[in-house]
Protein backbone atom coordinates (compact mmCIF):
# COMPACT_ATOMS: atom_id res chain seq x y z
CA UNK A 1 0.00 0.00 0.00
CA UNK A 2 1.66 3.60 -1.08
CA UNK A 3 1.85 5.61 1.33
CA UNK A 4 1.11 9.68 0.72
CA UNK A 5 3.80 12.03 1.31
CA UNK A 6 3.22 15.56 1.95
CA UNK A 7 4.21 18.06 -0.37
CA UNK A 8 7.55 19.89 0.80
CA UNK A 9 7.10 23.26 1.92
CA UNK A 10 10.56 24.17 0.26
CA UNK A 11 11.13 23.65 -3.78
CA UNK A 12 14.50 21.11 -4.23
CA UNK A 13 16.87 23.46 -5.67
CA UNK A 14 18.27 22.22 -9.03
CA UNK A 15 21.61 21.48 -8.73
CA UNK A 16 24.26 23.11 -11.89
CA UNK A 17 25.84 20.37 -13.31
CA UNK A 18 29.42 20.98 -14.89
CA UNK A 19 31.14 18.95 -16.71
CA UNK A 20 34.84 17.82 -14.79
CA UNK A 21 36.66 18.13 -18.15
CA UNK A 22 39.17 20.35 -18.75
CA UNK A 23 37.72 22.68 -21.25
CA UNK A 24 34.29 22.60 -19.04
CA UNK A 25 36.23 23.79 -16.04
CA UNK A 26 37.85 26.42 -17.70
CA UNK A 27 34.66 27.18 -19.46
CA UNK A 28 32.96 27.64 -16.58
CA UNK A 29 35.79 29.33 -14.61
CA UNK A 30 35.78 32.31 -16.86
CA UNK A 31 32.11 33.19 -17.12
CA UNK A 32 32.37 33.09 -13.24
CA UNK A 33 34.93 36.35 -14.14
CA UNK A 34 32.97 39.25 -15.58
CA UNK A 35 35.49 41.49 -16.14
CA UNK A 36 36.82 38.92 -18.61
CA UNK A 37 33.81 37.94 -20.16
CA UNK A 38 33.55 41.74 -20.65
CA UNK A 39 36.98 42.26 -21.99
CA UNK A 40 35.81 39.39 -24.77
CA UNK A 41 32.83 40.95 -25.71
CA UNK A 42 34.13 44.39 -26.07
CA UNK A 43 36.99 43.09 -27.79
CA UNK A 44 34.77 40.98 -30.38
CA UNK A 45 32.57 44.55 -30.80
CA UNK A 46 35.70 46.37 -31.26
CA UNK A 47 37.58 43.98 -34.38
CA UNK A 48 34.06 43.75 -36.45
CA UNK A 49 33.84 47.53 -36.08
CA UNK A 50 37.18 48.31 -37.25
CA UNK A 51 37.94 45.68 -39.11
CA UNK A 52 35.08 44.25 -40.47
CA UNK A 53 32.52 46.90 -40.91
CA UNK A 54 34.70 50.52 -40.81
CA UNK A 55 33.40 50.92 -44.71
CA UNK A 56 29.53 50.37 -43.34
CA UNK A 57 29.92 51.79 -40.03
CA UNK A 58 32.02 55.47 -41.38
CA UNK A 59 29.96 57.77 -43.16
CA UNK A 60 32.24 58.70 -46.09
CA UNK A 61 35.78 56.76 -47.76
CA UNK A 62 38.75 57.19 -46.45
CA UNK A 63 40.05 59.56 -48.73
CA UNK A 64 37.80 61.50 -49.76
CA UNK A 65 38.24 65.15 -49.21
CA UNK A 66 35.90 68.58 -48.75
CA UNK A 67 36.35 72.11 -48.45
CA UNK A 68 35.64 71.71 -45.23
CA UNK A 69 39.59 72.32 -43.94
CA UNK A 70 39.84 71.23 -40.41
CA UNK A 71 35.99 71.40 -39.36
CA UNK A 72 35.38 71.33 -35.38
CA UNK A 73 33.42 68.27 -34.49
CA UNK A 74 29.50 68.52 -35.55
CA UNK A 75 26.79 68.73 -32.57
CA UNK A 76 23.88 66.78 -33.28
CA UNK A 77 21.09 68.34 -31.97
CA UNK A 78 18.01 67.43 -30.69
CA UNK A 79 16.41 71.04 -30.00
CA UNK A 80 16.10 73.74 -32.00
CA UNK A 81 17.39 77.01 -31.21
CA UNK A 82 13.41 78.12 -30.67
CA UNK A 83 13.63 75.45 -28.23
CA UNK A 84 11.78 72.30 -29.79
CA UNK A 85 12.47 69.01 -29.85
CA UNK A 86 13.13 67.31 -33.32
CA UNK A 87 14.38 64.52 -35.14
CA UNK A 88 18.01 64.30 -34.75
CA UNK A 89 19.81 67.07 -36.93
CA UNK A 90 22.85 69.44 -37.46
CA UNK A 91 23.59 72.95 -38.40
CA UNK A 92 25.44 73.55 -41.68
CA UNK A 93 28.75 75.54 -40.98
CA UNK A 94 30.14 78.19 -42.64
CA UNK A 95 33.42 79.54 -43.27
CA UNK A 96 34.81 82.54 -42.32
CA UNK A 97 38.39 83.79 -41.93
CA UNK A 98 39.53 86.65 -39.36
CA UNK A 99 41.99 89.14 -41.57
CA UNK A 100 43.64 90.48 -38.56
CA UNK A 101 44.51 87.32 -36.89
CA UNK A 102 44.69 85.18 -39.91
CA UNK A 103 42.96 82.42 -38.54
CA UNK A 104 40.39 80.18 -40.58
CA UNK A 105 37.20 79.68 -38.53
CA UNK A 106 33.59 77.84 -38.59
CA UNK A 107 30.45 79.17 -37.36
CA UNK A 108 26.90 77.53 -37.28
CA UNK A 109 24.58 78.67 -39.11
CA UNK A 110 20.85 77.87 -38.11
CA UNK A 111 18.92 78.31 -40.71
CA UNK A 112 20.63 75.68 -42.56
CA UNK A 113 19.35 72.06 -40.82
CA UNK A 114 20.25 68.69 -41.99
CA UNK A 115 18.26 65.50 -40.37
CA UNK A 116 20.52 62.80 -39.54
CA UNK A 117 19.69 59.38 -40.38
CA UNK A 118 20.25 55.40 -40.39
CA UNK A 119 21.19 53.54 -43.55
CA UNK A 120 21.57 56.36 -45.77
CA UNK A 121 23.16 56.31 -49.32
CA UNK A 122 26.60 57.78 -50.16
CA UNK A 123 30.18 56.32 -51.23
CA UNK A 124 30.20 53.53 -52.98
CA UNK A 125 32.14 50.93 -51.75
CA UNK A 126 32.89 46.94 -51.08
CA UNK A 127 31.29 44.80 -47.83
CA UNK A 128 34.26 42.73 -47.03
CA UNK A 129 36.55 43.46 -50.27
CA UNK A 130 33.42 41.38 -52.58
CA UNK A 131 29.54 42.46 -52.05
CA UNK A 132 29.29 46.06 -53.91
CA UNK A 133 27.23 48.54 -51.38
CA UNK A 134 26.78 52.40 -51.04
CA UNK A 135 24.54 52.01 -47.67
CA UNK A 136 26.46 53.58 -44.58
CA UNK A 137 25.07 53.32 -40.98
CA UNK A 138 24.27 57.05 -40.50
CA UNK A 139 24.79 60.08 -42.15
CA UNK A 140 23.04 63.44 -44.11
CA UNK A 141 21.08 63.59 -46.85
CA UNK A 142 22.97 66.27 -48.79
CA UNK A 143 25.21 67.36 -51.14
CA UNK A 144 28.71 66.90 -50.14
CA UNK A 145 29.71 69.96 -51.17
CA UNK A 146 27.33 72.11 -49.24
CA UNK A 147 27.55 70.34 -45.89
CA UNK A 148 29.02 66.86 -44.39
CA UNK A 149 28.39 65.37 -40.52
CA UNK A 150 31.92 65.06 -38.92
CA UNK A 151 31.20 63.89 -35.59
CA UNK A 152 34.88 63.95 -34.66
CA UNK A 153 35.79 66.64 -37.32
CA UNK A 154 38.18 67.04 -40.04
CA UNK A 155 41.74 67.11 -40.90
CA UNK A 156 43.81 69.71 -42.91
CA UNK A 157 42.64 67.94 -45.81
CA UNK A 158 38.82 68.24 -45.06
CA UNK A 159 38.55 64.47 -44.28
CA UNK A 160 36.12 63.10 -41.72
CA UNK A 161 38.16 62.39 -38.80
CA UNK A 162 35.66 59.27 -37.17
CA UNK A 163 36.10 57.64 -40.74
CA UNK A 164 40.06 57.39 -40.78
CA UNK A 165 40.32 56.01 -37.05
CA UNK A 166 37.90 53.80 -38.14
CA UNK A 167 39.93 52.62 -41.22
CA UNK A 168 43.37 52.42 -38.97
CA UNK A 169 41.52 50.88 -36.50
CA UNK A 170 41.89 48.04 -38.97
CA UNK A 171 45.19 47.83 -39.92
CA UNK A 172 46.32 48.79 -36.26
CA UNK A 173 44.10 45.90 -34.92
CA UNK A 174 45.29 43.16 -37.51
CA UNK A 175 49.01 43.80 -37.27
CA UNK A 176 48.66 43.18 -34.07
CA UNK A 177 47.31 39.45 -34.52
CA UNK A 178 48.92 38.86 -37.58
CA UNK A 179 52.21 39.92 -35.28
CA UNK A 180 51.76 37.87 -32.35
CA UNK A 181 50.27 34.74 -34.66
CA UNK A 182 53.98 34.86 -36.02
CA UNK A 183 55.59 35.45 -32.87
CA UNK A 184 53.45 32.55 -31.85
CA UNK A 185 54.56 30.22 -34.45
CA UNK A 186 58.23 31.08 -33.88
CA UNK A 187 58.74 31.43 -30.61
CA UNK A 188 56.61 28.20 -29.61
CA UNK A 189 58.65 25.97 -32.52
CA UNK A 190 61.64 27.33 -31.38
CA UNK A 191 61.57 26.87 -27.64
CA UNK A 192 60.13 23.52 -28.12
CA UNK A 193 62.78 22.13 -30.02
CA UNK A 194 65.27 24.21 -27.51
CA UNK A 195 64.02 22.67 -24.40
CA UNK A 196 63.53 19.07 -25.70
CA UNK A 197 67.35 18.84 -27.33
CA UNK A 198 69.40 20.71 -24.99
CA UNK A 199 72.84 20.60 -25.56
CA UNK A 200 74.27 22.31 -28.47
CA UNK A 201 70.53 22.99 -29.91
CA UNK A 202 69.51 24.63 -26.98
CA UNK A 203 72.58 27.12 -26.39
CA UNK A 204 72.55 28.09 -29.95
CA UNK A 205 68.50 29.39 -29.83
CA UNK A 206 69.44 30.43 -26.27
CA UNK A 207 72.62 32.33 -27.34
CA UNK A 208 70.65 33.69 -30.32
CA UNK A 209 67.87 34.97 -28.14
CA UNK A 210 69.90 37.01 -26.09
CA UNK A 211 72.08 38.64 -28.86
CA UNK A 212 68.61 39.96 -29.98
CA UNK A 213 67.71 41.32 -26.97
CA UNK A 214 71.19 43.08 -26.27
CA UNK A 215 70.09 45.32 -29.10
CA UNK A 216 67.71 48.62 -28.29
CA UNK A 217 64.58 47.84 -30.12
CA UNK A 218 64.32 51.16 -31.24
CA UNK A 219 67.64 51.49 -33.19
CA UNK A 220 67.11 47.57 -34.39
CA UNK A 221 63.72 48.60 -36.04
CA UNK A 222 65.00 51.48 -37.44
CA UNK A 223 67.78 49.69 -39.55
CA UNK A 224 65.56 47.14 -40.75
CA UNK A 225 62.70 49.50 -41.60
CA UNK A 226 65.81 51.63 -43.64
CA UNK A 227 66.16 48.14 -45.56
CA UNK A 228 62.63 48.05 -46.50
CA UNK A 229 62.56 49.71 -50.00
CA UNK A 230 60.86 52.61 -51.11
CA UNK A 231 58.98 51.55 -53.77
CA UNK A 232 57.35 48.33 -52.26
CA UNK A 233 54.00 48.72 -52.29
CA UNK A 234 52.19 49.79 -48.99
CA UNK A 235 50.63 45.81 -48.01
CA UNK A 236 53.85 44.59 -48.99
CA UNK A 237 55.35 47.32 -46.22
CA UNK A 238 52.55 46.54 -44.34
CA UNK A 239 53.38 42.74 -43.78
CA UNK A 240 57.43 43.62 -43.96
CA UNK A 241 56.60 45.41 -40.92
CA UNK A 242 54.42 42.48 -39.28
CA UNK A 243 57.30 40.43 -40.10
CA UNK A 244 60.11 42.80 -38.46
CA UNK A 245 57.74 42.93 -34.92
CA UNK A 246 57.43 39.49 -35.09
CA UNK A 247 60.98 38.69 -35.09
CA UNK A 248 61.76 40.81 -32.48
CA UNK A 249 59.30 39.72 -30.11
CA UNK A 250 59.92 35.97 -30.27
CA UNK A 251 62.70 35.25 -27.99
CA UNK A 252 60.82 35.94 -24.47
CA UNK A 253 58.43 33.57 -25.84
CA UNK A 254 60.64 31.02 -26.56
CA UNK A 255 62.59 31.42 -23.27
CA UNK A 256 59.32 30.48 -21.48
CA UNK A 257 57.99 27.72 -23.63
CA UNK A 258 62.09 26.15 -23.48
CA UNK A 259 61.46 26.22 -19.37
CA UNK A 260 57.96 24.43 -19.31
CA UNK A 261 59.54 21.77 -22.09
CA UNK A 262 62.36 21.00 -19.71
CA UNK A 263 60.12 20.02 -17.09
CA UNK A 264 57.71 18.24 -19.00
CA UNK A 265 59.72 16.19 -20.67
CA UNK A 266 60.27 14.24 -17.68
CA UNK A 267 56.98 13.38 -17.35
CA UNK A 268 56.05 9.86 -17.68
CA UNK A 269 53.72 10.09 -20.33
CA UNK A 270 56.35 11.71 -22.27
CA UNK A 271 58.93 8.92 -21.34
CA UNK A 272 56.39 6.39 -22.21
CA UNK A 273 55.76 7.63 -25.85
CA UNK A 274 59.80 7.55 -26.43
CA UNK A 275 59.86 3.98 -25.11
CA UNK A 276 57.16 2.88 -27.48
CA UNK A 277 59.48 4.24 -30.56
CA UNK A 278 57.67 7.89 -31.43
CA UNK A 279 59.62 9.77 -33.21
CA UNK A 280 60.83 13.23 -32.01
CA UNK A 281 58.83 15.36 -33.78
CA UNK A 282 55.75 13.97 -32.61
CA UNK A 283 56.79 13.63 -29.06
CA UNK A 284 57.46 17.46 -29.23
CA UNK A 285 54.20 18.72 -31.20
CA UNK A 286 51.84 15.81 -29.93
CA UNK A 287 52.44 14.96 -26.36
CA UNK A 288 54.73 17.74 -25.17
CA UNK A 289 53.46 21.28 -26.69
CA UNK A 290 50.33 20.89 -25.64
CA UNK A 291 50.91 21.17 -21.57
CA UNK A 292 52.55 24.76 -22.64
CA UNK A 293 49.02 25.84 -24.65
CA UNK A 294 47.63 27.76 -21.07
CA UNK A 295 50.24 29.21 -20.78
CA UNK A 296 51.08 30.64 -24.17
CA UNK A 297 47.28 31.68 -24.65
CA UNK A 298 47.65 33.98 -21.85
CA UNK A 299 50.89 35.33 -22.63
CA UNK A 300 49.63 35.77 -26.25
CA UNK A 301 46.45 37.80 -25.21
CA UNK A 302 48.81 39.99 -22.93
CA UNK A 303 51.02 40.83 -25.44
CA UNK A 304 49.13 41.63 -28.43
CA UNK A 305 48.89 45.39 -26.80
CA UNK A 306 52.34 45.66 -26.26
CA UNK A 307 52.82 45.20 -30.15
CA UNK A 308 49.74 47.48 -31.05
CA UNK A 309 51.61 50.29 -29.26
CA UNK A 310 54.57 49.18 -30.34
CA UNK A 311 53.19 50.07 -34.00
CA UNK A 312 51.65 52.80 -33.25
CA UNK A 313 54.85 54.66 -31.51
CA UNK A 314 56.65 53.59 -33.93
CA UNK A 315 54.45 54.61 -36.80
CA UNK A 316 53.75 58.38 -34.66
CA UNK A 317 57.66 58.49 -34.86
CA UNK A 318 57.69 57.88 -38.73
CA UNK A 319 59.76 54.29 -38.24
CA UNK A 320 56.83 52.68 -39.38
CA UNK A 321 53.91 52.69 -41.61
CA UNK A 322 53.81 55.34 -43.96
CA UNK A 323 51.23 57.52 -46.05
CA UNK A 324 49.37 56.62 -47.66
CA UNK A 325 48.63 53.66 -45.21
CA UNK A 326 46.29 54.58 -42.39
CA UNK A 327 46.86 53.44 -38.67
CA UNK A 328 46.71 54.67 -35.37
CA UNK A 329 50.00 55.62 -35.45
CA UNK A 330 50.54 57.45 -38.32
CA UNK A 331 46.63 59.39 -37.38
CA UNK A 332 49.02 60.47 -34.13
CA UNK A 333 51.51 61.86 -36.27
CA UNK A 334 48.62 65.04 -37.09
CA UNK A 335 48.01 65.74 -33.55
CA UNK A 336 52.43 65.84 -32.64
CA UNK A 337 52.41 69.43 -33.01
CA UNK A 338 51.66 72.20 -31.26
CA UNK A 339 49.61 74.04 -32.93
CA UNK A 340 47.29 70.64 -34.10
CA UNK A 341 46.87 70.51 -30.50
CA UNK A 342 46.19 74.32 -30.06
CA UNK A 343 44.03 75.00 -32.90
CA UNK A 344 42.31 71.32 -33.84
CA UNK A 345 42.41 69.35 -30.17
CA UNK A 346 39.46 66.46 -31.77
CA UNK A 347 42.68 65.18 -33.23
CA UNK A 348 43.03 63.44 -30.41
CA UNK A 349 40.24 61.31 -30.42
CA UNK A 350 42.25 59.19 -31.82
CA UNK A 351 43.57 58.16 -28.07
CA UNK A 352 40.61 56.35 -26.56
CA UNK A 353 40.18 53.89 -29.14
CA UNK A 354 44.02 52.96 -28.19
CA UNK A 355 43.26 52.54 -24.47
CA UNK A 356 40.16 50.82 -25.08
CA UNK A 357 41.70 47.99 -26.58
CA UNK A 358 44.97 47.99 -24.57
CA UNK A 359 42.12 47.70 -21.81
CA UNK A 360 39.88 45.32 -22.88
CA UNK A 361 43.35 43.19 -23.99
CA UNK A 362 44.31 43.32 -20.08
CA UNK A 363 40.83 42.41 -19.15
CA UNK A 364 40.84 39.53 -21.39
CA UNK A 365 44.36 38.20 -20.55
CA UNK A 366 43.26 38.22 -16.87
CA UNK A 367 40.05 36.34 -17.26
CA UNK A 368 41.84 33.57 -19.23
CA UNK A 369 44.92 33.78 -16.67
CA UNK A 370 42.55 32.36 -14.07
CA UNK A 371 40.38 30.00 -16.19
CA UNK A 372 43.34 28.36 -17.43
CA UNK A 373 44.16 27.17 -14.15
CA UNK A 374 40.96 25.92 -13.32
CA UNK A 375 42.65 23.52 -10.19
CA UNK A 376 43.98 26.45 -8.41
CA UNK A 377 41.97 27.84 -5.19
CA UNK A 378 41.28 31.32 -6.53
Amino acid sequence: MAVATAPSAFPVAKQRSVGQSYFDLVKYRFKKNKLGVLGLILLVTLYVSFVALPEFIAPYQLENRSNFVEAPPTAIRFVDANGQFQAPFIYGLERKVDPVKRLRTWEINTDRKYPVRLFVQGDEYRLFGLFPMNIHLFGIEADQKEQRIFIMGADALGRDYFTRIMYGGRLSLMIGLIGQFLTLALGVTLGVISGYYGGAVDMFVQRFTEFLAAFPNIPLFMALSAAIPAFWSPIVVYFMLTLILAFLNWGGLARQVRGLILSLREREYALAAKSFGAKDRRIMFRHLMPGTMSHVIVIATLSIPGMILAETALSWLGLGLRPPLTSWGTLLQDAATVRAIRFTPWLLWVVPPILLTILTYNLLGDGLRDALDPYSGR
